[in-house]
């Protein structure tokens, strides 16, 4: 039986989708079936694997009509990865759904056979707590939070626990954290490593070993239409995602 992972964060740009898209890959290369589904109208994840925004079936299809997420799945072109896209009409899921009695179950109910399929399924969450993270938040097994070593770091977590509580509350109990993973760390800054410091000692048993460096090859990768598993597997992004994938199958 598969696991569905939500990779959240209400934060923008602490390495939501990077995360998702490298994380899946590196899964998948370990000889996992894998599927990412991209819930971003901004669709980066889906154009991080050389994917088209506006091709075939997407998870807005999904989340409007009866189609099943594994009816939606197209191969990434990295073995064992396949990706439900996104497309830009998925921002208007943000006014639809919650017009929409017992909106916040769609996704859930459009799982599928995906626990069937897949050994995991990685949600990637758009930069915001609304209607599609709240889908992806009942739909999944566990959460994985991006946390960018930087000053804000601790209040947006706050946040987004108190909603993953809310959840657990009234829509999705079996729900819980898997972990959080240090993004964009720069070990070279005080602040970087007192952040660090902080979110390991307020939250010891749920961050990840792992710590995701600053690093180019992981920057430029999705402008290449791959994971940095592929466009440059010897750079320390590709080794901190590597080592972040056996660290989730050990917890998973």
């Amino acid at each position: 039986m598969g696991t569905v992972l939500a990779v959240a964060n209400q934060k923008g740009g602490v390495g939501k989708t990077t995360t998702a898209v490298n994380l899946g890959a590196s899964i998948a290369d370990a000889g996992y079936p894998t599927l990412l589904v991209d819930l971003d109208p901004q669709c980066n994840a889906t154009v991080a694997l050389g994917l088209p925004k506006d091709g075939g079936p997407s998870v807005y299809d999904c989340l409007s009509g009866d189609l099943n997420l594994t009816a939606a799945a197209l191969p990434s072109g990295i073995d064992g990865l396949d990706v439900v896209p996104s497309t830009p009409d998925l921002a208007g899921a943000n006014v639809e759904l919650p017009r929409i009695s017992g909106s916040e179950t769609i996704l859930r109910d459009r799982l599928g056979s995906v626990r069937d399929r897949y050994l995991f399924t990685l949600l990637d969450c758009p930069p915001s707590l609304g209607p599609l993270t709240v889908n992806a938040l009942v739909a999944a097994d566990r959460v994985i939070v991006p946390v960018q070593t930087e000053y804000f770091a601790l209040e947006g977590l706050a946040q987004l626990l108190d909603t993953l509580s809310l959840i657990q509350r009234e829509l999705n109990p079996r729900l819980t954290v898997l972990g959080m993973i240090l993004t964009m760390h720069d070990a070279r800054t005080r602040l970087a490593r007192d952040v660090e410091r902080e979110v390991r000692e307020h939250f010891p048993s749920l961050v990840f070993d792992t710590v995701v460096p600053r690093n180019v090859r992981l920057g430029e990768a999705p402008s290449f239409g791959l994971p940095v598993l592929r466009h440059a597997p010897q750079s320390a992004g590709s080794a901190a995602y590597l080592k972040l994938a056996k660290e989730v199958a050990a917890r998973g």
